[in-house]
């Protein structure tokens, strides 16, 4: 269709004209084409499209549904080995028992057209184009992140189903992007990890000596195609020229049956450089980036998607010495430490600038309210006794309405006269510059 805008998903021609296939397309519309390859739905947003239906002639419908669902699907089949007759085992690996396990996240039907009762006269669309829309809400609670393994999905779509009294069902369905999100400024994501080991090279009395090896990243949870600065210091006291390297691993884990099935692969990876027998090298922030993969899957109850960082030691003719670090993959990148504290650090010392200023060593008292107000001005305004409170009476009414008024009148405005002079000498000696 011409002109519109969102995801598309479109069925065939329908069955031929004997079979009354007279349905030229029937496509599924997404009104945000963004969520569809972006970021994907969360909880409690809306999902609004269109049906589209064009027809070459009168069609007779019984109706028109939608149907939203998400499942989480995880199946394998255990490995067996097979018996020969001469009773050794066969090379070949016969299928054990399968093991299948699902979880439902979401389950929507609406009716976007109903046809008549049995035994009423039927619907009849006439020919040309037609619009369904429809709307609905996804659940409030949290959504499991769409994702595809080895073993297991976890998928969401819609579908629209054509339903016809002389033909087969007719339906057309597209794919729901659905992702939990993960904000990795949250205090447990944001703690720096810090790993260290070491290995005995060579076997038996023929040790030529240890390997160390100390890493540390700094944080726990990052987000795709940001770069993780490595830190770490290993030390070759061995014989062996050794390669130090570092990678990403996801491992997918799979739960069905009371059985686990986990596949773990490497992601992304760097090299360092070799490091020869009595040296020591430092990784002042080696960067691994992460490629676009899907983020950590830890809400699910029969898939998991984990991430792990591993440093490790390539030792030739020994087992390889490694380090491995969790991760989390998130949605939410990090604010940033540096960029806040600047900020901050800033705000601070411009807030504080005022202690800069110069102030005298012995700063002057204020002047004393006797010395500016004479006795008869305070003996006009004061009582000599002053009325007794009622308690009784202040315990009716709020504290604050017995503040007592300020009595003393404010002090005389500023005046170069002074209205008591004292006596002073009438001729001082005064000292020119010439």
């Amino acid at each position: 269709f011409p002109g519109s805008r969102g995801a598309m998903a479109a069925a065939g021609p329908g069955p031929g004209p004997g079979a009354g296939g007279k349905v030229k397309t029937l496509a599924l519309v997404l009104r945000d084409e963004a969520r569809r390859g972006g970021g994907g739905y969360c909880s409690g947003d809306t999902v609004s499209g269109r049906v589209l239906l064009e027809l070459a002639g009168p069609l007779p419908l019984r109706g028109l549904r939608l149907e939203a669902a998400g499942r989480a699907r995880v199946a394998w089949s255990e490995a067996a080995g097979t018996v020969s007759a001469a009773g050794a085992c066969g090379a070949e690996a016969a299928a054990g028992p399968r093991r299948e396990a699902e979880g439902r996240y979401l389950d929507v039907r609406q009716s976007l057209l109903r046809g008549a009762a049995e035994g009423e006269e039927g619907l009849v669309l006439l020919d040309g184009r037609h619009e369904f829309p429809f709307s609905f809400q996804l659940p409030q609670e949290p959504l499991v992140t769409s994702f595809t393994g080895k073993y297991g999905s976890i998928q969401y779509y819609v579908k629209a189903t054509l339903e016809r009294p002389a033909a087969p069902e007719q339906s057309v369905q597209t794919e729901l992007q659905v992702i939990s999100h993960i904000d990795v400024n949250s205090p447990a994501l944001l703690t720096p990890v810090l790993r260290s080991q070491e290995k005995m090279v060579g076997c038996w009395f023929f040790t030529s000596g240890p390997v160390s090896l100390s890493a540390k990243i700094e944080r726990k949870g990052y987000c795709n195609g940001e770069a993780i600065p490595i830190y770490a210091e290993i030390e070759n006291c061995s014989s062996r020229l050794i390669v130090p390297k570092a990678a990403i691993f996801q491992t997918q884990t799979y739960l069905a049956s009371g059985k686990t099935k986990t596949f773990r692969q490497m992601v992304a990876n760097v090299r360092g450089n070799h490091i020869a027998s009595g040296s020591t090298d430092t990784w002042n922030g080696k960067t691994l980036k992460i490629p676009p993969v899907s983020p950590s899957i830890l809400d699910c109850c029969i898939i998991r998607v984990e991430y792990s960082l591993a440093v490790y030691i390539h030792i030739p003719g020994a087992k390889k010495l490694m380090i491995e670090m969790p991760l989390v993959i998130g949605t939410i990148p990090c604010i940033g430490f540096s960029s806040r504290n600047s900020s901050i650090t800033s705000q601070f010392s411009m807030d504080m600038s005022w202690l800069a200023l110069t102030l005298p060593e012995h700063p002057e008292a204020p002047p004393n309210y006797a010395d500016v107000v004479s006795e008869e001005e305070l003996s006009r305004h004061v009582p000599a006794y002053p009325p007794p409170i009622d308690c009784e009476e202040q315990l009716c009414c709020p504290v604050f309405a017995y503040i007592q008024e300020f009595r003393f009148q404010p002090p005389p405005l500023y005046s170069e006269v002074d209205p008591h002079p004292t006596d002073v000498e009438e001729f001082q000696p005064v000292s020119l510059m010439l």
